[in-house]
């Protein structure tokens, strides 16, 4: 995997990497996606000798409430970066004005 993919995907995933973050992880992805390489490459050739599986149908249940009302309101608030009263504050994303 090259630098400036490590790089992307750490600026996607909103990670700082120091230089030698960059480089321990170019020899760890580039040795996992290898890896991945060869299982998916077996994967494929047993696929036609792969066992048949019997009948697959849904599992339906009831839907209910299992838990109290505001039971976990506290906590998932407790979590979140930024709120406004009971409801989670992010930046605007979209431009309305136009």
């Amino acid at each position: 995997m090259k630098r400036e993919d490590i790089e992307h995907l750490a600026r996607l995933s909103r990670l700082r990497l120091t230089e030698d973050e960059l480089s321990h992880f170019e020899s760890e992805l580039s040795s996992i996606m290898s890896y991945v390489g060869e299982v998916s490459s077996i994967a494929e050739s047993e696929e036609d000798s792969a066992p048949q599986v019997g009948v697959v149908y849904n599992v339906f249940r009831k839907d209910e409430v299992t838990n109290k009302p505001n039971e976990f309101t506290a906590d998932i608030i407790a979590e979140m970066p930024h709120t406004q009263g009971r409801m989670l504050s992010v930046k605007k994303i979209l431009n309305t004005e136009n």
